[in-house]
């Protein structure tokens, strides 16, 4: 979470010519908080991040374990001084970014690497010990979904982030094409959320099963149709962007159901 928030700041501190385009009125660095203040900021939440990470590396006997951390730390700031302004590069780091922090899991978790080896088998029982297969549907999730934000966001700054010179893709293709990809990209997010929808309902998992096609599967349908609906203008996609943030956030609220079933 330190870690996210410092990527935060530094992305604003970079992003100061784009925001005063495309945001103004939220503009907040230059402004209300110096641009310095802001540096510092980032860089001690981000020591405390790497301090916490260390200590319980070193509590593990993994040391090597710091070297997530540090990479994360490193792409962030990559990402908001380079390749935020390069062709799909940038989405595509921030989308690996977030389904990491599901991936992590399997690092800290030694419980799952036991479950990873098991076999598997058609009954109740063998799903609930082998939650890297619900995991891995996370991860995947988490992933196709920031890269279709990320995009939407684009294509809702196309004319800041021409202002700075970025490369992005509605600034390279188009508005049309864009939108094109990330309903691709939707679309392929929704094709294993409702096979394994199918699947727990199953192997009895009713509740979850209904809900990841009730309120995961069916809601990203209906906004690729909503995409494609209204005048191509920022407030449309900001709105689009919005929307898939909602659908985000019922994916992450369906593991409490995970966890009660």
């Amino acid at each position: 979470m330190l870690i996210a928030a410092a990527g935060y700041i530094i992305n604003d501190y970079f992003d100061i010519k784009i925001d005063q385009v495309n945001h103004p009125e939220k503009v907040v660095l230059g402004k209300v908080i110096p641009r310095k203040t802001a540096i510092i900021a980032h860089t001690l939440i981000n020591v405390v991040a790497i301090a916490l990470a260390g200590s319980v590396a070193l509590a593990a006997r993994h040391p090597e374990w710091l070297a997530l951390q540090l990479t994360c730390t490193a792409l962030l700031w990559v990402y908001s001084t380079t390749y935020k302004r390069r062709y799909m590069s940038g989405n595509i780091i921030v989308s690996a970014l977030t389904a990491f922090t599901v991936v992590a899991l399997f690092v800290y978790e030694p419980r799952l690497h036991l479950a990873a080896g098991a076999p598997l088998t058609r009954s109740r029982a063998a799903l609930s010990s082998l939650p890297v297969w619900i995991l891995a549907v996370y991860a995947y999730f988490a992933f196709m979904l920031t890269w279709v934000r990320e995009i939407v966001k684009d294509m809702e700054d196309i004319e800041g982030d021409a202002v700075d010179g970025c490369v992005t893709m509605p600034i390279k293709r188009g508005l049309g094409y864009a939108a094109w990809f990330a309903s691709a990209l939707a679309a392929l997010a929704i094709i294993p959320l409702v096979i394994w929808g199918v699947v727990l309902l199953q192997y009895e998992y009713t509740m979850l099963g209904t809900y990841i096609l009730a309120l995961l599967a069916l809601p990203l349908a209906v906004w690729i149709g909503y995409l494609w609906r209204g005048p191509a203008g920022p407030a449309h996609y900001h709105a689009a962007s919005r929307m898939l943030k909602v659908i985000m956030l019922l994916g992450i609220s369906s593991l409490l159901i995970y966890k009660f079933q």
